[in-house]
């Protein structure tokens, strides 16, 4: 590193300090650091282009080029060599700028007369927000030092723009974190709820992104990186004893604080004139950007464990805990990059909604949303980016929608729908106590899905006649290791203590697909939906298998039991797992233990290839669930998980409940009981049609009884049967629409 280009970045870092600390306008400072880099580099056109949109740049100020094109060039993601810069993340450095790939000219610039380009982009944590260029007219290439001096500059121009240093005119100069903002996701749980952010990682702000002492910067750096070895040798210490793959995760953890690599790069930015904090950070937004261009995933993970190092690195440098010091707001709405189930039963029923920028509509995190009745969004981009702790925020499960430092238009609309909701809410009340029998006298039983002791009082408060489907795999997610026995008959004993007699259906542990525990062996399987998980986990290790139904037989004490096994592909699995209930049975007899008053065992219906098996099967079986969410998925070949194509296909496709209809037939004729069990149970018009077709025992989460009773209560399910039938015969994909007009004439 020459000494010269060093003193020179450290010089340009110490004026761009000064004129960030100046009381100048947004726009006035932005021209004022243009001009500041040209004479640096001695180029003759140093130019600031930011993101207005997620799809467009602004050119926002300039040395250099046309004065009167700022604020009016803008350029698209990818177009030109700007718009390469920011679309890959990538520097652009070239002698012959024309002839270069992806070159556009834009005449109302006059940068025609310049040769040589240097384009760097402007990034913070990964996310890009715009690129900063240098050009000149002698055609030559920028050296590996003036890359390195401008890469600085530019994530301290990223640290001023987050800190709100550039407001102006230009749309793209509008004060970052106070404009309203739209995201759009996918509806992981229904329901709207308002309130204020609460981060469950927030951002560490860096409000010091130059430095006057590099020695004392440097010390600094030292002690703090001392004390996250120290912490994480201590956290290897702890885990000696415990799982295998943690170790392995610590043992990463350790190699990336003692790399030298990651060390000396953060002292060369120090070297410069950057901060310790800044430094980190732009050794982590370069590791961010790294990870959102590599395609092996265990490359993506080591990324992301250096990601989390900086983090920690962050907070011991700043003095922030991790929870950045703020209090948790009376109304919290929950922003995170991804959350555990553990993590998110910790915060309970105190959360108003969540939104997480990755998460699936079947994750953990999903999975306990659901049970809390929390309005949950997933897959919402930029959202911990954009979101601060304390932004007033709505968030709408039911469209997948977040509105975030909304405007007073958006304000008043939302909180309409909530007071219509309140106000449905208050009729589903007036009927809950009273039963879902149609206008022509079908009665259909509604029970509710359950998975943890929270879930139970919506039992009584629901108007639900029993629980469809207790899903017993959360005690063994939210956990380190293996339950006891005795905490699982524990349990049992009080859901089924807290049910006060009506029916409770356990279905077995249901792990596998998207469910992993955390102390088992990850199966490396390139489709787990498809691959080792619920029952066949069950009948590989009947340990487990046998644990489980001791303590179900134990928690009854004498009382109804019902059982059902999940994911039962063909009769020869039911027949093995009901073996299995016979030996507990038997065993528990010889110890004395009292037995089931009554005992039901049946199997969920979630693959195509159980609608056919054998009619002995269906004589033999306790009940069939039909599990609506995995049996859609197989039905069309359309994964759940994948949101490109998860909603191409309607529930209300004739040929899907045609498909329902010759499952309805067939237990029909042996008199086997049948229910249909997942989100599709709790849509009103879903249920009603399901209804329609003979299926009379709907499982659904809590709050979708009422709305569903409504409806019944209001139908009759024999002529809705019939459009159901012309609608076919007319060869209609789907009969959504003419039910949804059939009830429009009938209201």
């Amino acid at each position: 590193m020459v000494d010269s280009t060093e003193t020179e970045s450290r010089k340009l870092l110490r004026r761009l300090r000064e004129t960030m600390a100046g009381e100048e306008a947004g726009q006035e400072r932005l021209n004022r650091i243009t001009h500041l880099i040209a004479d640096s580099m001695v180029a003759e056109v140093c130019s600031v282009y930011l993101f207005r949109d997620e799809d467009t740049l602004e050119l926002c100020a300039t040395e250099g080029l046309a004065p009167e094109s700022v604020h009016q060039t803008r350029m698209r993601l990818g177009e030109g060599l700007v718009g390469r810069v920011a679309k890959y993340k990538k520097v652009v450095n070239t002698p012959d700028a024309p002839s270069a790939k992806g070159f556009r000219y834009m005449p109302e610039t006059g940068e025609e007369r310049y040769s040589s380009f240097l384009g760097i982009p402007i990034q913070r944590l990964g996310e890009t927000l715009g690129v900063l260029v240098v050009q000149s007219r002698d055609a030559r290439k920028y050296s590996a030092d003036e890359v390195y001096g401008l890469e600085v500059v530019a994530m301290v121009i990223a640290e001023m723009t987050e800190l709100g240093a550039f407001v102006g005119e230009g749309a793209a100069l509008s004060p970052l974190h106070q404009q309203s903002v739209l995201l759009r996701g996918g509806t992981g749980q229904e329901g709207a709820a308002e309130g204020h952010v609460w981060l469950h990682e927030p951002r560490v702000v860096v409000t010091n992104p130059i430095a006057d002492d590099p020695a004392r910067e440097l010390e600094r750096l030292n002690e703090a990186v001392e004390e996250l070895r120290v912490g994480v040798d201590k956290m290897l210490e702890m885990s000696q004893n415990g799982d295998k793959e943690q170790l392995q995760v610590l043992e990463a953890y350790r190699m990336f604080a003692n790399s030298k690599g990651w060390m000396r790069r953060m002292e060369e930015d120090i070297a410069r004139g950057l901060s310790a904090e800044a430094a980190v950070e732009k050794e982590q937004s370069q590791a961010r950007a790294r990870m959102s261009q590599v395609a092996d995933a265990y490359l993506r993970e080591r990324l992301a464990d250096l990601d989390d190092l900086s983090n920690r690195l962050l907070r011991i440098l700043t003095g922030q805990s991790a929870g950045g010091g703020a209090e948790l707001p009376p109304d919290p709405i929950l922003i995170a990059r991804n959350i555990g189930p553990g993590d998110l039963l910790e915060y309970g029923r105190s959360l108003k909604g969540i939104v997480l920028e990755e998460g699936s509509v079947g994750s953990h995190a999903a999975i306990v949303a659901r049970a809390l009745a929390i309005p949950l969004v997933v897959h919402t981009d930029r959202v911990t980016t954009e979101a601060l702790n304390g932004d007033h925020i709505m968030v709408d499960g039911d469209q997948g929608v977040v509105h975030l430092r909304p405007d007073e238009t958006v304000v008043k609309a939302f909180r309409d729908k909530i007071a219509m909701q309140a106000k449905a809410q208050e009729r589903y009340a007036s009927i809950r106590d009273k039963p879902a029998v149609t206008l022509d006298g079908k009665r259909v039983n509604l029970v509710m899905n359950a998975g943890l002791m929270a879930d139970l009082p919506s039992l009584d408060g629901s108007g639900a006649e029993g629980v469809g489907l207790f899903r017993t795999e959360l005690q063994f997610l939210v956990r380190n290791k293996m339950p006891k026995r005795s905490e699982l008959v524990a349990l049992y004993a009080r859901v089924l203590d807290a049910a006060h007699g009506k029916r409770v259906v356990f279905r077995t542990l249901d792990i596998g697909s998207d469910k992993v525990l955390p102390y088992m062996n990850p199966q490396d399987e390139p489709n787990p939906a498809l691959g080792w998980r619920a029952i066949r986990v069950g009948l590989d290790k009947p340990g487990v298998m046998r644990m489980q139904l001791q303590a179900l037989v134990r928690a009854a004490n004498g009382r109804p039991l019902t059982v059902m096994f999940p994911f039962v592909a063909q009769f020869d699995e039911y027949r093995a797992a009901k073996a299995e209930v016979e030996k507990t049975i038997e065993r528990e007899r010889i110890l004395g233990h009292p037995l089931p008053e009554t005992l039901e065992v049946g199997a969920m219906l979630e693959t195509p290839s159980l609608a056919y098996a054998p009619q002995k099967f269906f004589e033999e079986v306790g009940f069939l669930s039909i599990g609506g969410n995995d049996l859609k998925q197989f039905f069309f070949a359309a994964d759940r998980e994948n949101e490109r194509v998860r909603r191409r296909y309607d529930t209300l496709n004739v040929s899907f409940l045609s498909f329902i209809e010759r499952i309805v037939e067939r237990c029909n004729g042996t008199g086997t009981p049948l229910s249909f069990c997942g989100e599709d149970a709790g849509r009103p018009i879903e249920a009603l049609c399901l209804a329609a077709i003979g299926i009379r025992t709907l499982s659904m989460r809590p709050a979708s009884i009422g709305p569903v009773k409504s409806l019944l209560r209001r139908s009759n399910l024999d002529e809705v049967k019939k459009v159901i039938h012309d609608a076919r015969e007319r060869g209609e994909q789907s009969v959504r629409a003419s039910v949804m007009e059939y009830l429009r004439n009938a209201d």
